[in-house]
């Protein structure tokens, strides 16, 4: 259904310069060369950011693509190729979508605000798509790059758009408006979110406000604007209150009941209500955003109160855990639509620890197209990501089984059909997605899917480490590689999860401690050139069997790797030399290099493939003068060794900090550590430029009333100084919850509240105390987090966060979440 242009058209449209080697026929925009599906009829635009798009130009020519939007000729041949270059590639593809806009005559609703933008969205999505075709970001695809590619699906079936727009800095919002034009506006909450970007809360919120100086009507909340009435530009607004009784829509009375909030409201003179079937603070303003916006799109009190009430949750994150018989699980079975299972689906395709992949999928609501019409989308979308195997759940897919181009296939009218034949599906070391609407109940699967584990659980968010990895790619000069360190099972937060996620985001090497930890990850289907730092002699065959790249650091080690070589035929095979310049763990000091450079000379066994070495105090000004000293020293030492090979070899020093405080010895890479799981030392957690990546939480399991004076625990060390309640939790020292943090001294968050612990830390559980937090069994309790960082916890026992993050123990199940 989408409109197409030729490649002449894009040409006038965003002002390129170049020759057309033929008028191709366009309609998909593609930034990213790794998701190309269907290179027939998409533009690529070489981005650049935190990596330079015209590096990927060769792999999307080989995919198929034709056509290119570039700010320089591309290295290398492309004969078929229409390359047209533009001063910013961004502004190009931005121009693009907005010439798109401009072809449709709809009415298009824009949010934004700090917190609940994606949510108000995809409610409103909810509300009105029973009578409306709607187009709207996927996800929350609300940035400079996510806007335009959110407004190019616009077709001309659609008779309402709701984009959210997302801005970080000043002169954002300019460029996103002039994409969605929206006639509504609708700003959600204004808090803390993205603060860092603005010089203060009323920059931000002026930028934010740029979004709606088109708008005819802007919804909003009247207390959160009351210093910006000169700043609302549309002519016309809608306000709700919960204060101002001269409000459009002024709530003037809230209860719970059972598990829905009631809202009593007074609008045009009328009492009216409302029932929201959610409690927390966030869901009850988020709808009543939606509540206000339905009244001003006119639609009744009534059917506004009885579409709310069936409001349903947003799940905007897929889930990645362990699953029964070696499989892997990803669970996204909350929402479905096209460009949500084509986003699930790469994911999908991200996973190598398995050689088959499975897709479990239930029939589409709301999506606007005849059937016959999505469910080729679909069955094109499943067979362009090469799926293995495939399940459909619901009539409309077994009705269109027909489509689907699957060696194993299989379709239930619903789920509790699929649950009864369940057995007949030998789910083992496979990778299955789960993807379906919420009336079909996926949990039930998922339930019989996911293994069983402990409760409590380490939350990884692979959002957050891709963040991490691309905040120190942007402190990087051109050209520097990246090795990631992913030893100790990825400093305790998983093994191939993370690194499946490094290597799709190409990093140029990742590195592991020792050869085992190698293995696991070849054998997990990981293919990029993998590091290890503590070679040891008794694992020379699994290197050399695996292809990973061994680190000699001293001359017995480089004997006994030659003579390996000698008497397994091999040549040529990458090493990397360590230095040692200061540490003095490993490596090579300075009055061996003379004797290093000999043994190197014209030896045919081995390949250099780096040379590095490890600074000691990299985040400490007050060791700087030695961090000079070891950097000189390095710098001696390889020049000795490159003239003697007679080839460059990559030069690496700088760790984590080493990479910002340093960067003039960043060299020919940097090594990547504990920064990508949201930890440097000198950055300040308060600075907000890196983000934890995981969170740690368990339950309570019993509440227990406790007289002053009473012990608790082993050895009788614990007690109150007056009379209250102690809760057990879930986790003890088995799980790394050190023993240090007994009797006080840790602590955890529960209900937005820091509670101590008593008594001393069992095997498996520990008590906290709650006599001033209202709490139940079962509630969760949050050990660590972005709101109580890892850095606390080390600092409350005298260690650093490595310990920390790398004690919690392998029986804590770890869950990835990534949005």
């Amino acid at each position: 259904m989408h409109k197409r242009y030729t490649t002449s058209q894009v040409k006038q449209i965003i002002n390129a310069s170049g020759d057309i080697f033929a008028d191709n026929s366009i309609n998909i925009l593609l930034t990213d060369s790794r998701r190309i599906s269907n290179p027939s009829g998409a533009i690529f635009f070489a981005l650049s950011g935190r990596r330079n798009g015209h590096e990927f130009v060769a792999e999307a020519y080989n995919a198929g693509v034709r056509d290119f939007v570039l700010k320089q000729q591309p290295e290398g041949y492309f004969p078929e190729a229409n390359l047209l270059i533009v001063e910013d590639v961004l502004l190009a593809l931005q121009k693009l979508a907005a010439y798109h806009r401009e072809q449709f005559d709809l009415l298009v609703i824009g949010v934004t605000g700090s917190n609940g933008k994606t949510i108000v969205k995809e409610w409103l999505y909810q509300l009105l798509s029973a009578d409306k075709n709607i187009v709207r970001n996927p996800k929350s695809y609300n940035s400079q790059i996510g806007v335009p590619l959110s407004v190019w699906q616009m077709n001309e079936k659609n008779d309402l758009g709701i984009f959210e727009a997302g801005v970080s800095t000043v002169g954002e919002m300019d460029r996103l408006e002039s994409i969605i034009k929206p006639q509504i506006g609708v700003l959600t909450h204004i808090g803390s979110a993205h603060d860092e970007g603005f010089g203060d809360r009323d920059e931000k919120i002026i930028e934010k406000l740029k979004l709606f100086k088109n708008c005819r009507l802007l919804v909003y909340n009247y207390e959160q604007m009351l210093g910006y009435k000169e700043e609302i530009q549309p002519p016309e607004r809608f306000i709700w209150s919960r204060n101002f009784n001269q409000a459009d829509l002024y709530v003037f009375s809230e209860a719970v009941i059972e598990k829905n909030y009631y809202l009593r409201a007074m609008y045009k003179g009328d009492e009216i209500e409302c029932l929201i079937p959610f409690k927390d603070e966030a869901s009850v303003e988020n709808a009543i955003v939606c509540w206000a916006t339905m009244l001003a799109l006119g639609y009744s009190a009534a059917d506004a109160d009885d579409r709310i009430e069936r409001l349903t949750p947003v799940s905007m994150r897929l889930e990645l855990k362990n699953g029964i018989n070696d499989c892997s699980v990803i669970d996204d079975s909350y929402n479905s639509d096209v460009q949500s299972l084509e986003i699930a689906l790469n994911f999908l395709s991200q996973q190598n620890q398995h050689q088959k992949n499975t897709l479990i999928l239930s029939d589409i609501y709301q999506s606007g197209l005849q059937e016959d019409v999505l469910y080729k989308q679909v069955a094109d979308l499943v067979k362009a990501k090469k799926v293995n195997k495939f399940i459909g759940i619901g009539a409309a897919l077994e009705a269109h089984s027909n489509l689907f181009e699957v060696a194993e296939k299989s379709f239930y009218p619903d789920t509790a059909a699929f649950l009864n034949e369940m057995h007949a599906h030998p789910f083992r070391n496979q990778t299955i997605l789960l993807k379906g609407s919420r009336s079909f109940e996926f949990e039930k699967i998922s339930r019989l899917l996911v293994q069983k584990a402990h409760e409590t659980v380490m939350e990884i968010n692979l959002n957050a480490l891709l963040h991490n990895l691309n905040f120190y790619r942007s402190k990087l000069n051109p050209g520097v590689k990246v090795m990631a360190m992913v030893k100790a099972f990825s400093y305790g937060s998983g093994t191939y999860e993370l690194a499946n996620v490094l290597q799709y985001n190409k990093v140029d090497y990742l590195a592991v401690a020792y050869a085992d930890e190698g293995v696991a990850l070849r054998q997990a289907g990981i293919t990029v050139p993998l590091v290890v730092l503590n070679t040891e002699v008794s694992a020379f065959d699994k290197l050399t069997e695996f292809k990973l790249e061994p680190v000699i650091y001293s001359f017995g080690l480089f004997d006994e790797f030659i003579k390996h070589a000698q008497d397994n035929n091999i040549f040529n095979y990458p090493v990397h030399i360590k230095i040692d310049t200061g540490m003095h763990r490993l490596g090579f000091e300075d009055f061996e290099i003379e004797t290093l450079c000999d043994l190197l000379e014209e030896n045919p066994y081995v390949r250099i493939q780096s040379v590095f070495s490890h600074l000691v105090a990299s985040d400490t000004e007050e060791h700087d003068l030695f961090t000079l000293k070891q950097i000189n020293a390095f710098e001696k030492a390889f020049t000795q060794i490159e003239e003697v090979l007679g080839y460059k070899v990559i030069k690496h020093i700088c760790n984590t900090s080493g990479i910002i405080r340093w960067p003039a010895a960043q060299y020919d890479m940097v090594r990547l550590g504990i920064g990508l799981y949201g930890i440097d030392a000198c950055i300040p957690p308060a600075e907000n430029l890196l983000q934890p990546i995981a969170t740690l939480k368990t339950s309570i399991s019993q509440i227990k009333k406790v007289l002053a004076g009473d012990t608790v625990g082993y050895n009788r060390n614990g007690s109150l100084a007056k009379d209250g309640r102690i809760a057990t939790v879930r986790i003890g020292y088995a799980d790394g919850y050190l023993r240090a943090f007994g009797n006080g001294v840790g602590t955890m968050l529960i209900k937005g509240q820091l509670v101590r612990t008593v008594g001393n830390i069992s095997m498996d559980m520990c008590m906290i105390d709650v006599s001033e937090v209202e709490v139940k069994e079962g509630d969760e309790v949050i050990v660590f987090s972005n709101k109580h960082p890892i850095e606390e916890l080390a600092r409350q026992i005298g260690t650093i966060p490595y310990e920390i993050l790398t004690n919690v123990s392998q029986r804590v199940k770890r869950v990835y979440f990534y949005e």
